[in-house]
């Protein structure tokens, strides 16, 4: 009787996260939050309980509902991003640009950002070089500085826009960094993102090709 308890406890509570996980992915896509950490924190107190989904989970639930909610324009805009994308890397050929984020990952939506890092020690030279497209327009450009390990790192942030995009960031960190390996904070793999050639290859072959960590 008490193991039966048990495992109706384990379901319930696996319920309720389910729950917070889908109203904190809700929160992330009609742009009522803009981080997971908050948004989960705001889904558990809309609905009264004290239990938080794992990052993972809530990224399942944005992908249900970006699903239901775009269908298969969803995925006409997913090649749109990466052709744009290419564009754009191809302006900064010379710095070894990387696509990561969603559009690298296949699970972007119609509101997501195209995200470029490129590792440089001279972050002005990278916005003179998108200053001289006339393609491209600077929106902002924003110095972040974030501690992991106990390190200090900086980094610069340029918003553009282009004539078939207008939601495209430039990441440029400094060149030690690009020898680092990086731990995704939502499916906690290792970010390794596309180069120029390998997205040529994806848009080529497989251009909706997801870059997800097996379901366990």
């Amino acid at each position: 009787m008490q193991f039966l308890t048990f495992i109706g406890g384990l379901v319930k509570a696996e319920a309720i996260r389910k729950k917070v996980a889908r109203e904190a992915a809700a929160l992330l896509y009609f742009k009522l939050e803009k981080e997971y950490k908050q948004a989960k924190i705001k889904a558990a107190k809309i609905l009264g309980v004290n239990f938080l989904p794992t990052n993972r989970e809530i990224a399942r639930e944005l992908d249900k509902i970006a699903e239901e909610n775009e269908g298969s324009i969803r995925q006409q805009n997913l090649v749109k991003k990466r052709r744009e994308a290419l564009k754009t890397m191809k302006i900064l050929k010379a710095y070894n640009p990387i696509l990561i984020g969603s559009v690298w990952r296949g699970t972007a939506h119609r509101e997501s950002d195209i995200d470029i890092v490129v590792y440089h020690d001279k972050p002005d030279e990278i916005l003179k070089v998108l200053k001289q497209n006339c393609r491209l327009k600077i929106l902002q450009t924003e110095r972040v500085m974030v501690t992991k390990r106990g390190q200090k790192k900086t980094s610069l942030h340029i918003y553009l826009e282009s004539q078939s995009s207008k939601k495209i960031e430039i990441i440029v960190r400094c060149s030690e960094e690009a020898y680092q390996k990086e731990k995704c904070e939502i499916y906690n793999d290792e970010i390794t993102g596309l180069r120029i050639k390998e997205l040529e290859k994806v848009l080529k072959e497989n251009p909706t090709q997801r870059f997800l960590p097996s379901q366990n």
